[in-house]
């Protein structure tokens, strides 16, 4: 396993309807580097965003769609999401505050 740097765990935020109704709730969701894991995650949250405190992390591993082109079939590549919850006492995530 390659080793992770902190700005290279959190690829981009994801921008759903569910997602949006979490935020209410201080969680946030992230597509993140597939190999990284929650401590990885949770330090990368933490460091990014100022005043950040992370409470915990969930994270779902999706695995990459059939797809076909004519006779060729293959698979998309997989990724993975991460839902991070803040504590009370904790800075919100400016990138989320417009939405």
């Amino acid at each position: 396993m390659a080793d992770i740097k902190y700005y290279d765990v959190i690829l981009k935020p994801v921008i759903t309807e569910k997602s949006m109704n979490g935020m209410a709730d201080r969680e946030y969701t992230f597509l993140v580097h597939p190999e990284a894991n929650k401590s990885q995650i949770r330090e990368a949250v933490e460091k990014m965003f100022e005043g950040a405190k992370v409470m915990r992390v969930n994270t779902i591993n999706c695995q990459g769609k059939n797809k076909r082109r004519g006779m060729v079939t293959g698979k998309t590549a997989r990724t993975k999401k991460a839902i991070v919850k803040l504590t009370a006492d904790s800075k919100e995530i400016e990138i989320f505050s417009g939405l």
